[in-house]
């Protein structure tokens, strides 16, 4: 009888332990996917922000298609970008991917380039 009673609290304190140790490893899991994972993808995010809250008339960008143009006129949300002579196409301000380098080869040199 006093056999019983010694095992049935000792599987008690086993089971808390092993609980406890659970947890610390989920909590250093999650440390180490906040670190190396999320952390910095928050900040890739907040330097695409401020990129696209920074572009103004005269910048060269890229959009999400692929698309080099300069932008002719911004707006809060739109952009108007010169993509061609005398082609101008409104662009939404997030789909821009980033800004193109100055020197960038505008759209036009390409397609002379190409036929020579």
């Amino acid at each position: 009888m006093f056999i019983n009673d010694a095992l049935a609290q000792t599987a008690g304190v086993a089971a808390t332990s092993s609980t406890m140790s659970m947890m610390v490893q989920l909590v250093l899991i999650f440390l180490v996917f906040y670190f190396i994972l999320i952390r910095p993808q928050q900040k890739k995010i907040r330097e695409h922000e401020v990129m696209l809250n920074a572009i103004k008339k005269s910048d060269k960008i890229i959009t999400g298609g692929g698309v080099l143009g300069v932008v002719e006129k911004a707006n809060d949300e739109t952009l108007e970008v010169r993509i061609a002579d005398g082609i101008v196409v409104t662009v939404y301000r997030a789909t821009v991917r980033q800004m193109a380098d100055d020197d960038s080869v505008p759209a036009k040199q390409v397609s002379k380039n190409k036929k020579k």
